[in-house]
């Protein structure tokens, strides 16, 4: 042989797998005409894995003068439908292979191993009838990766799946074939059989070529139904030199259940197209982009029309994404949805409109048509923030008393170092601070403070003076209606939160914290600051809502929400106290009311869309 083996087996089949010794061995039966293959696999236990071996006989042609020499020398082929590698899978797992072969009344043996030496065979007169027998031993595998691998019924599968196109072509020409499976596993015995009678009737359909004007593409499908769910399959796979490679057109979970499905594409396009392990498609990335979108319309199509049930079942699926995700209307590619995994309808259908906007924003100028499509995208970006806003009330209404404070207060807006927002950059902080989930009017802020030392804020309010250092932390704190650098009044909010099921006591320590808050911000009432508003937004169990009840006023709300004037010390001597007014708001009134408002614009929002799509 030209190179030297032990190389050759690790360049070409670094991710090869055990199963692709029979694979091999089958093609070159089938090429060598043979009508019978037998497969025994033994093995003494199954953690022995030393004692495993197979051995492969076939009636076909046997190594003639002729196939022994392309044997002998890889890449020694006459189409490109062969690749000549192959038989190195062999050495990927055993040592060696013992053929023996009966070809024109004679009989042929040779070892097959790394040392393999063309000219070391032993040739001799026979009677026999023509065929080749593969004894593999000396399993260099430190143990099975599957089982399945030398099971019978799981190997009988596969052979079926890697050679559809071929099985189905012998059984249409009425060429006979049958393949026996058994093993010898710990004294246990098992068998399958593979023949005629398992490939399925197929039915053909024409495929405009979607790659050239001479290719012929031609889908061969079988659709059978089953009563055992389990047995529910579907293969979809590119037939190349007689071999088919799955291609990923239904996702597993939008596989039809109750039925057997086999799609095959076939055309003189893929002749070759396999890299020289047949492991991969040699199609260009674009090639098999158009070919995977063309089959998956086809076979989809031929699902819708054979289920009809599918057909509902999509229907509603593409009612559920409009209904979920409204902006991306018009963006979902039809053919794909409920085929593709959800979450890959959504990229493709969100790099859609990126794309669009994208090029909108990088034009210089815009024509008519452009300014109108630009409208379009605005509110499909508008539709995009309001479902966020949605994701958010959710989480809020699914938090617990297992959450942590942290986790609520992030839903609020981001903490610490990350929580300073300022109007200057409030389009790329919209998504991490949640404001209007008090009032859609404080997301005219000029300043948000999350989990941020009262330093800062008294730095912004008081244009930076010389104050102490307070290191106390408000949850959240607001500067809204005008900036504090302008010579106009502004306002405040000061938030504290409380997280679910901490009970009346700590509760009530949230209006404790707020009128501290006021102690320190009233002094500068009278600058610029014209209102302060002060909340505690906790969870209103019936104690806390008692001890409410003797000195607030409940007010309108979804939830429960309360109200009371009150006054602080901002100064010893001499005293001086000045009102404030603390709201305490149940955290469901806080979520309900913000779900109210933003389902005004949801389903205005929906509305619009419904027309257009």
């Amino acid at each position: 042989m030209k190179v030297k083996l032990a190389q050759a087996v690790k360049m070409f089949f670094t991710n090869s797998s055990l199963e692709m010794v029979f694979f091999e061995a089958i093609a070159n039966a089938f090429d060598a005409n043979a009508s019978e293959i037998n497969i025994r696999i033994s093995l003494d236990e199954i953690n022995k894995i030393d004692t495993l071996k197979f051995t492969i006989e076939d009636n076909g042609d046997g190594f003639t003068n002729e196939r022994y020499k392309k044997f002998s020398n890889l890449f020694d082929v006459e189409e490109s439908s062969h690749k000549g590698l192959g038989r190195l899978v062999y050495l990927c797992y055993f040592e060696k292979v013992e053929v023996e072969s009966i070809f024109e009344n004679k009989k042929r043996r040779f070892i097959f191993s790394e040392n393999f030496d063309e000219s070391i065979s032993n040739i001799e007169e026979t009677t026999e009838s023509n065929g080749s027998k593969f004894l593999f031993s000396g399993c260099t595998l430190q143990k099975i990766a599957k089982r399945e691998y030398i099971n019978p019924a799981f190997l009988k599968n596969r052979i079926l799946e890697e050679f559809y196109t071929l099985l189905f072509n012998k059984k249409r020409s009425k060429q006979e074939f049958r393949i026996n499976i058994e093993t010898l596993v710990s004294d246990k015995a098992t068998s399958q059989i593979l023949d005629a009678s398992d490939i399925p009737q197929f039915y053909e359909k024409d495929i405009e070529s979607p790659i050239n004007l001479y290719d012929k593409f031609e889908l061969f499908y079988s659709i059978e139904k089953t009563e055992n769910p389990l047995e529910s399959n579907l293969i979809a796979a590119i037939s190349v030199d007689n071999r088919t490679y799955k291609i990923d057109l239904i996702a597993q979970e939008n596989t039809p259940t109750g039925y057997k499905m086999v799609f095959l594409l076939l055309s003189d396009f893929f002749i070759g197209k396999v890299d020289a392990n047949r492991q991969n498609l040699a199609l260009t990335k674009q090639d098999l982009y158009i070919i995977q979108n063309v089959f998956r319309k086809e076979v989809a199509e031929i699902i819708e029309q054979n289920v009809p049930k599918i057909k509902k079942r999509n229907e509603n699926i593409r009612k559920d994404l409009f209904n979920t995700y409204p902006h991306l209307g018009g963006y979902f590619n039809t053919d794909n949805v409920g085929y593709l995994k959800k979450n890959d309808v959504l990229k493709e259908a969100q790099d859609e409109f990126f794309k669009e906007q994208k090029e909108l924003l990088e034009a210089s100028s815009l024509n008519d048509e452009q300014f109108k499509k630009s409208l379009e995208l605005s509110s499909r970006a508008l539709t995009e923030y309001i479902l966020f806003r949605q994701l958010t009330i959710n989480k809020l209404k699914k938090s617990t008393k297992d959450n942590s404070e942290s986790e609520l207060h992030k839903l609020f807006a981001t903490m610490g170092k990350d929580g300073f927002f300022s109007k200057d950059n409030q389009t790329n902080d919209i998504y991490k601070n949640n404001s209007w989930l008090l009032d859609d009017k404080y997301m005219t802020y000029e300043f948000v403070l999350s989990n941020r030392e009262t330093t800062d804020l008294l730095k912004i309010i008081t244009e930076n003076e010389n104050i102490e250092k307070d290191i106390d932390r408000p949850d959240l704190a607001f500067v809204f209606s005008n900036n504090p650098e302008e010579n106009v009044p502004f306002d405040i909010v000061i938030v504290e939160l409380k997280k679910r099921g901490v009970g009346k006591y700590e509760n009530l320590k949230a209006i404790n914290q707020l009128e501290t808050r006021a102690q320190k911000l009233m002094k500068y009432y009278n600058n610029k600051i014209q209102r302060i508003w002060y909340y505690a937004i906790i969870e209103i169990d019936e104690e806390t809502e008692l001890s409410l009840l003797g000195s607030y006023n409940e007010l309108y709300s979804t939830g429960k929400m309360f109200y009371r004037d009150t006054e602080v010390a901002i100064s010893k001597n001499p005293i001086v106290k000045v009102p404030i007014g603390i709201y305490v708001w149940d955290l469901d009134a806080v979520v309900n009311d913000a779900d109210s408002r933003n389902n005004t614009f949801l389903n205005f929002i929906k509305s619009k869309f419904c027309e257009r799509y």
